[in-house]
C-alpha cells in the first residue's frame, strides 16, 4: 500500500522552506484529533493528512512502517487481519487520529503499564527539521545503539522539533484470551491491591479505579486465566472490551466535566489526592478533575516523584506551562536549537 499523493512530503518540505524565508511560524497537524491538548495556537498549519499509506509491513517480523498521516483505524485494521496490535494501545479521540500525532504526543492507553509506552515501540523515524532537511534515525529492526536513540526524541515533542514523515514500529501478537474482573473497594485499598499484584507474575494488562470500583484486565491462555480468576476472585466485568475502550477514549462519565482535567504521572505508592480521581497503570497514572489549585496539584505530583500536566482546559483558563529544572530547561533549549534553529515549529505545550 502507498500514499495516493507521492509528492506530499515534498509539499511539506516546500512549505517549511517558505516559512523559513518569510520568518513564519508553523503549527503541525494531522487529523487534528488532539487539538484540545495544550494552548490554542493560531499560527499557520502544515498538514500531514495527505502524507498517508503503509510503506512496509512484515507480520512475521512484527514490524510496520507507515507514513505519518496514516490513520490509527487503518493501521489497526491491517494489524487485526494478522492477529496483531499496537502494543501501547493508543487512544484515538477521533476517527481522524493519525500515527504521526499519536507519536508526537507519546499517547498510550490502558496497556501501557504492561507493554510499554508509544516511545518504546518506535524503531525508526524520518522527519523534516527546521532547516527543511529530511533526516532519518533508527531503522526497522531491533538493535543496540551507542547513546540515546534520536528517533525517540520525536515522541512527546509535540511537533516542536520537526515534522514526522515516517515511523517504523514494533507490533505485538494479540493475546490468546482476555477477561476482566471488578472489585468493590475504596481508593486506598485499590491502590494497595494494584501495588501488590504488580509485584506478582499476574498477567494484568490494564487497571482502572474509579468511583468505588477497581477493574483489571488479564491477558493469557484460557487455562491460565481460569486459574488466575479462581485465585483473585472478583466479579466478571461484562462488555469488558467496550469498557476498556471507554477508558482509553475518555468517554466514561468521569471525563465529562466542566472543570480542568489533570494528568499525573507519579509513584504508584502515592496516597490519594483529595479530589475525584481515576487511577490507571497500577497506580502510576492518575486523572484528577475539579475546581482545584494548579500549584497544589503540581506540588502533590512533585512530592510523589512525578509531574502534573493539564490535559484539558475547563471553562476557566489555566496556564499549561510548568516550571522545570534549569538544567533540564537548558537541554530543551539545546535540542530546539539543533533541530529548529529558526524557531519555525510552534508546539501547543511549549512556550515560543
Amino acid at each position: 500500500m502507498s500514499s495516493t499523493n507521492t509528492n506530499a512530503s515534498e509539499l511539506i518540505q516546500d512549505r517549511i522552506t517558505q516559512a523559513i524565508q518569510k520568518k513564519e511560524s508553523l503549527r503541525i497537524a494531522g487529523g487534528n484529533s488532539k487539538s484540545f491538548y495544550g494552548e490554542r495556537v493560531t499560527e499557520s498549519t502544515v498538514s500531514t493528512a495527505e502524507h498517508s499509506g503503509i510503506i512496509n509491513y512484515e507480520p512475521t517480523e512484527l514490524v510496520i512502517t507507515v507514513k505519518s498521516g496514516t490513520t490509527l483505524n487503518n493501521i489497526e485494521a491491517l494489524l487485526n487481519q494478522n492477529q496483531q496490535m499496537l502494543g501501547f494501545e493508543p487512544p484515538h479521540f477521533s476517527d481522524s487520529a493519525t500515527i504521526g500525532g499519536t507519536i508526537a504526543c507519546n499517547f498510550s492507553g490502558p496497556r501501557r503499564a504492561a507493554a510499554g509506552s508509544a516511545r518504546d515501540f518506535v524503531l525508526g523515524i524520518k522527519m523534516i527539521n527546521g532547516n527543511a532537511e529530511q533526516l532519518s534515525f533508527g531503522g526497522e529492526v531491533m538493535k543496540n545503539v551507542a547513546g540515546y536513540d534520536s528517533s525517540r526524541l520525536l515522541c512527546g515533542s509535540m511537533g516542536s522539533l520537526g515534522v514526522l514523515l515516517e515511523c517504523s514500529l514494533k507490533t505485538l501478537p494479540k493475546p490468546e484470551a482476555e477477561l476482566s474482573l471488578t472489585f468493590d473497594t475504596d481508593e486506598p485499598s485499590a491502590i494497595q491491591r494494584m501495588r501488590d499484584w504488580a509485584r506478582k507474575p499476574i498477567p494484568i494488562t490494564a487497571s482502572c479505579y474509579h468511583n468505588g470500583q477497581l477493574s483489571i484486565r488479564l491477558s493469557s491462555t484460557e487455562q491460565a486465566l481460569k486459574k488466575i480468576r479462581t485465585t483473585l476472585g472478583g466479579d466478571m466485568l461484562e462488555n469488558d472490551e467496550q469498557y476498556w475502550k471507554s477508558v482509553r477514549e475518555q468517554t466514561i462519565s468521569f471525563f465529562d466535566t466542566e472543570f480542568p482535567l489533570w494528568r499525573l504521572s507519579l509513584s504508584p505508592n502515592a496516597a490519594p489526592y483529595s479530589s475525584e480521581s481515576l487511577i490507571e497503570w497500577n497506580g502510576a497514572q492518575r486523572w484528577i478533575t475539579g475546581n482545584l489549585s494548579s500549584s497544589d496539584i503540581q506540588k502533590y505530583a512533585k512530592a510523589n516523584g512525578g509531574h502534573a500536566t493539564l490535559f484539558k482546559q475547563g471553562q476557566e483558563k489555566i496556564d499549561f506551562f510548568q516550571t522545570i529544572d534549569p538544567a533540564l530547561a537548558k537541554i530543551h533549549e539545546n535540542l530546539k536549537q539543533a533541530f529548529d534553529p529558526h524557531n519555525i515549529f510552534i508546539s501547543p505545550l511549549i512556550q515560543p
